[in-house]
């Protein structure tokens, strides 16, 4: 069993179990949350179920289990025989969600 959601704006697989790589949440690890914007709903052997853009009385529970950065991006800008460069770093950074499980199907 699987669902599709939308969250912070951006989609991902949700199945039971599964570690999601999110952009930074303000909560603790350790602490839990519900995902209600559900995109598409697959059961065990059931039908696969498509929202209209979501399904109504779907809950995605998750908990978060910790926080990181990701390695250093170089932003390098140049522009040839003007001297002109400009170079900028850039870390982005992340929280691990653990799926717990999809209820309401």
């Amino acid at each position: 069993m699987y669902a599709l959601v939308e969250f912070k704006g951006k989609q991902y697989k949700a199945e039971k179990g599964a570690l999601l790589k999110v952009d930074k949440l303000d909560a603790e690890p350790g602490s839990s949350l519900n995902i209600d914007k559900v995109l598409l709903v697959s059961g065990e052997e059931g039908p696969v179920s498509v929202g209209t853009p979501y399904i109504g009385g779907v809950t995605v529970n998750a908990t978060v289990e910790s926080h990181g950065k990701d390695p250093k991006i170089i932003v390098f800008k140049y522009k040839p025989k003007k001297d002109y460069r400009r170079k900028q770093g850039h870390r982005q950074q992340y929280s691990i969600i653990k799926i717990g499980d999809i209820a309401g199907v």
